[in-house]
């Protein structure tokens, strides 16, 4: 998503929209986020913005080049 939407950070709110207008869903995309902030994926920058760490740079990498691959 970072990607796709050229920034290095974004708001949770943001990544909300991930979750369209359904509350359970943007539960679950809250829930993500704090795991991925746990795994050491993302990073909290402040006021609800959050980017990706290097370490989720190099996941991040690898699952779009995984993605390629099978097409």
């Amino acid at each position: 998503m970072f990607e796709q939407l050229g920034k290095e950070t974004l708001d949770l709110h943001e990544l909300f929209e991930a979750g369209g207008n359904d509350m359970d869903a943007r539960k679950e995309v809250f829930y993500t986020v704090e795991r991925l902030v746990e795994e050491g994926l993302l990073e909290e920058r402040g006021n609800d913005f959050y980017a990706l760490t290097a370490e989720g740079k190099r996941a991040a990498r690898a699952f779009t080049d995984e993605l390629k691959d099978q097409d």
